[in-house]
């Protein structure tokens, strides 16, 4: 790390940074790596601040809050926890002296609800924005919203060394000042090192990435730092190097190593031998590995990404962006001039910034938190990249159906009791009603911890992976998991070596109910959100009725199970008593092609167990057939005939021609009203085929306003009368309509026809005497003036018998030939 007292090129901004907070309430700094802006800022502010006033620095990550204050600490010659401290989950070094206080950004949303008024607080400082993480845009927004309601004295500095500047000052305010400064760093000398194609992708990356490393260490002095987009890259690259040379060490760095691990790495050689580091992105900012002068990018970075329609998370592998792989440059020259190995082509064109989490994430965190602020309409808040609709309603719809949530968007009385814990709402929700049931709470400890921390490697069987829980405090990813545990027993109050592990699979289905699983034969299981799961060949898990599926990859159907556990039905319907209620159910059966009427134990998609009910198909109300069949027919589709799919056509293209009030004719839209348009004429019948004989399009076009259905004819026509007199269909079943015609029944025409009062010109497409296509235009002007003279060199060859005169615009038009 840089010597307290070595100048740095943020001290020559510091004076504008302190005027321009002492002025205005936000400011901007972009810093280059290297500037010293994470450890010589928060000290400088408080030359500014009353003694009774403290700052929070925001990082985001638990090793950068931790060195950033162990660093400021030392720059002052005190311990953590006096004037500069630190909080993380689950470790805290602060006293009453503290002023400035390093938090990870996730602490900061758990201090502003408890505290809206931040009472003490001068300011705060996000430090690597850059990063978008939803723990920071949400701080961010909520901080404003402070800034905005209650505390207009509150000063909030965004810091980092690459921003969207417009967009952030869009969010803070168009008169926020921008302060830049350099960084300290020497020049880094750039090479490209594609990977040769192989069928073999993993193993050809990681002997690839050997020899670029080989090639590195031969061609200069100092550590390299490699970076990869996840711990399977890494181990697998470590395997690869294990011989690599006798003086060189192999490091590890992410964020599941031991604090110490990672602390040794962060502090550099003690035997002064080279080294190589393994990293994923935990090194790319917001710390510094000393002694690099060489990086090796793999450019892949690994991201969760939400999928609001299944409700599960995929970890994507992708291309760096253009942002990111600068700063991953940037580190080989912090110490002297560098090097700096990219593994993809000089050519590859990567895009500016890194997506905001808030695109991609789950956001029922973040749903959870307004909700428990006050907020139901995420538009009231300044956002620098508002929440996606469609993450947010599913979101909404989850802790709705965890009984988390008010219709109205406020939290249950159960919401409100969750709030109590600092953890994801799923968790919280586990601990809540352990706490109802205190055989279970010892259980629930270890069980959120481990959600919370993922210890290490571990097998797809959850029972299997409590039953290694560690019986004494030990280190590494154990070590924390235990620690975790050991503080959720202190909220607790209950005593871990008391925990009965058999309660896990209750716990998890009463925080994870949409991932009850019930086994469909082959390996193949049902989620109760109605997607599809698949466990591995041979596994134990696979003979099990039911599961609680924990992790899968994302994929609707035949998604890979990561972690999972059995639960029995009598426990399930236990933990979930509404799955217990016999439900009357009525449905058309595909394969028998009979309506059944039976009474189910229902969990979402999932039919736990059915049984006869009192009255028989033959007694049911005609309502309840009509409500049958509609089902059948939005699972299986319309029975739509060609008139129909004309006629649908004519509605699609008014829709998009001329927006509301023509309706959208999507399958999806219409399937959503069915209620509307066809239930009313399902009544009195009780098979499917009766239903294929009924006029479907004609039977929505009545659902329409009298005056839409009066104006269908006249914009869109199902004719068009040429100048031959013939009076040709229109086809729109494509993207744009026409009007297939031969061309002698065009003759003397040169207007191209239109349709919805001049809007659309139609597609014509001229034919042969039999009816070939010969020529496609818009512009009937200009085919006369030009191609047609090619055409009736080719076709009067063909067709002697038909007319194909020297000027098509005299003559008269025909469908017949020239005898007639």
């Amino acid at each position: 790390m840089t010597r307290a007292d070595a100048p740095l090129p943020i001290d020559a901004v510091l004076p504008a940074l302190r005027a321009s907070l002492q002025q205005q309430a936000n400011c901007v700094l972009v810093a280059q790596p290297g500037a010293g802006k994470t450890t010589r800022v928060p000290l400088a502010l408080l030359t500014d601040t009353p003694d009774q006033k403290r700052w929070l620095l925001l990082e985001p990550r638990r090793i950068a809050a931790r060195l950033a204050a162990g660093f400021m600490a030392e720059q002052l010659g005190e311990r953590v926890g006096e004037t500069v401290g630190y909080r993380v989950r689950g470790d805290s070094q602060v006293s009453a002296n503290t002023r400035i206080e390093v938090v990870t950004q996730g602490i900061l949303t758990r201090i502003l609800q408890d505290d809206p008024t931040l009472d003490g607080i001068a300011g705060l400082i996000f430090d690597e924005f850059h990063e978008r993480s939803l723990d920071a845009d949400l701080g961010l927004a909520l901080a404003l919203d402070v800034q905005q309601g209650l505390r207009p004295d509150l000063r909030i500095l965004v810091m980092s060394a690459t921003l969207d500047t417009d967009a952030l000052l869009r969010t803070l305010g168009e008169t926020t000042p921008i302060i830049d400064c350099p960084g300290q760093s020497w020049p880094v000398t750039t090479a490209y090192r594609p990977a040769p194609t192989n069928n073999n992708r993993h193993d050809n990356a990681a002997s690839h990435q050997t020899a670029v490393i080989r090639e590195a260490l031969s061609a200069q002095d100092g550590d390299v730092l490699v970076f990869l987009p996840g711990q399977a890259e890494i181990r697998r690259l470590q395997r690869q190097l294990d011989n690599l040379a006798p003086d060189i060490d192999v490091h590890a760095l992410h964020g599941q190593l031991p604090l110490a691990e990672q602390q040794q790495v962060l502090r550099g050689s003690l035997r002064n031998r080279r080294r190589v580091i393994l990293s994923t992105a935990i090194a790319e900012s917001s710390v510094t590995v000393p002694g690099v002068r060489i990086v090796v990018d793999a450019g892949r970075e690994r991201v969760p990404v939400f999928q609001p329609r299944s409700g599960l998370t995929r970890l994507d592998t992708r291309t760096v962006n253009r942002a990111s792989a600068d700063q991953r440059r940037g580190r080989a020259g912090r110490q002297g001039p560098g090097l700096c190995y990219r593994l993809w082509s000089q050519e590859q064109v990567l895009t500016s910034h890194r997506e905001a989490e808030m695109l991609q994430s789950d956001l029922s965190s973040l749903v959870f938190e307004l909700a428990r602020w006050g907020v139901t309409d995420v538009s009231t808040l300044r956002w620098m990249t508002p929440p996606p609709a469609a993450a947010l309603s599913s979101c909404r719809d989850m802790l709705l159906s965890l009984d988390l949530l008010e219709p109205n968007g406020s939290l249950t009385v159960l919401g409100q009791r969750c709030a109590e814990w600092p953890t994801h709402p799923r968790f919280a929700l586990m601990l809540e009603f352990s706490r109802q049931q205190s055989a279970m709470v010892a259980a629930a400890c270890w069980l959120v911890a481990w959600l919370e921390e993922r210890p290490g490697e571990s097998t797809l069987d959850m029972a299997l992976c409590l039953a290694s829980r560690p019986r004494q405090q030990t280190h590494g990813s154990a070590g924390r998991w235990r620690h975790m545990a050991q503080q959720w027993a202190r909220r607790m109050r209950c005593q871990l070596d008391d925990a009965d592990l058999n309660q896990a699979p209750a716990l998890l289905a009463r925080g994870f109910p949409e991932r009850i699983a019930q086994n469909q034969g082959d390996g193949r299981f049902k989620l109760a959100s109605g997607g599809q799961a698949l466990l591995p060949e041979h596994h134990a898990l696979r003979n099990q009725e039911l599961l609680v599926a924990i992790d899968l990859d994302g994929q609707a159907s035949a998604a890979r199970v990561f972690h999972a556990i059995a639960i029995s039905r009598d426990v399930l319907l236990q933990t979930l008593p509404a799955a217990a209620v016999w439900q009357d159910r009525v449905y058309w059966d595909d394969r028998s092609g009979q309506l059944i009427a039976e009474q189910q134990q229902r969990l979402g998609e999932l039919v736990l167990a059915t049984r006869q009910p009192v009255a028989g198909p033959g007694n049911l109300s005609p309502d309840v057939v009509s409500r049958a069949l509609l089902e059948a027919l939005r699972r299986n589709g319309l029975p739509w005939t060609d008139d129909d799919r004309a006629l649908m056509g004519r509605l699609r293209l008014l829709h998009k021609t001329l927006g509301k009030p023509w309706p959208e004719v999507t399958d999806e839209a219409l399937h959503a009203d069915l209620e509307n348009w066809l239930l009313p004429h399902l009544s009195g019948l009780r098979r499917l085929d009766q239903v294929k004989r009924l006029p479907l399009s004609r039977l929505f076009v009545q659902s329409l306003d009298w005056a839409l259905q009066a104006q269908l004819d006249q914009l869109v026509p199902t004719h068009l009368q040429v100048p031959s007199g013939s009076s040709i269909r229109l086809d729109y079943s494509g993207d744009e309509p026409v009007l297939a015609v031969k061309l002698q029944e065009m003759f003397g025409q040169t207007d191209t026809p239109t349709i919805i009062n001049g809007r659309v010109p139609l597609l014509i497409h001229l034919l042969s005497p039999a009816r070939r296509p010969v020529q496609v235009t818009r512009d009937l002007a200009g085919f006369w003036a030009g191609s047609y003279f090619e055409v009736r060199k080719d076709l009067r060859g063909r067709y002697p018998k038909h007319p194909w005169p020297d000027d098509p615009l005299q003559a008269p038009a025909t469908r017949f030939t020239k005898k007639r």
